[in-house]
């Protein structure tokens, strides 16, 4: 059976995104700091896809159509389009050290992201007895 031509346009569109993204999209090539840290930035992609198409009959005098020629499987003429959009929005940088991996929002008012950066070290606070916690005195 013949390949349809709207499975030529997917794709072909199909293809041309598989090009155009790949995982060094959201995550990009690690950066190491001349202190041992190493950077990576992370972003959010966005993409959406549409493929359409249809056939008709053909009128007035183009003589190709099935209608006109009595149904005998001419191959009715065809008109599609397909079209792909991508979005990519810079979110932050991955921070990997020996204490540890954090995450740096580009944003400022990243709230809760930076709350999650903090508990862990606020659990290990909370976790270490008295006894070993440092003391400080106050000079009067």
């Amino acid at each position: 059976m013949a390949e349809h031509p709207i499975e030529g346009l997917m794709k072909s569109a199909l293809d041309s995104i598989t090009q155009m993204i790949d995982v060094n999209t959201i995550l990009g090539d690690p950066v190491e700091t001349s202190d041992g840290h190493v950077i990576m930035p992370v972003s959010r992609v966005s993409l959406g896809f549409a493929a359409g198409g249809t056939e008709w009959e053909g009128g007035g005098n183009d003589g190709g159509s099935r209608a006109q020629d009595g149904g005998g499987g001419g191959q009715m003429p065809f008109g599609g389009g397909s079209g792909a959009g991508m979005s990519l929005n810079p979110m932050g940088f991955l921070v990997v050290s020996d204490t540890g991996v954090r995450f740096l929002p580009v944003n400022s008012d990243a709230v809760f992201d930076r709350l999650l950066d903090v508990v862990p070290d606020l659990i290990t606070k909370l976790a270490t007895p008295a006894a070993r916690r440092p003391t400080t005195t106050t000079l009067a």
